[in-house]
């Protein structure tokens, strides 16, 4: 595995562990800011796993596909992929 899938590994692992935590506040009845502020901690963990497997692909899977020939449907794809991710 590569040091980019490990960093997106790592940030899942890191955003599940605090996915299990905002559950138990919401089952405690914590205070509903508190409990958003997590959340949108996880988004921001979930964002940079993200990016990092688009990275990883861009210099990997896109890189040999423009280098063989064939780059325009891995450049479509990833365009697809951004597109989705400012919407």
């Amino acid at each position: 595995m590569n040091e980019g899938r490990k960093k997106a590994l790592n940030l899942l692992k890191t955003s599940r562990g605090q996915i299990d935590g905002i559950i138990k506040m919401i089952e405690e009845e914590r205070y509903c800011v508190d409990i958003s502020k997590q959340i949108l901690s996880v988004l921001g963990l979930l964002k940079k796993a993200n990016l990092e497997m688009l990275d990883q692909h861009i210099k990997s899977c896109v890189k040999d596909a423009i280098l063989e020939g064939h780059g325009d449907e891995k450049i479509d794809e990833i365009i697809n992929v951004i597109d989705k991710y400012v919407k």
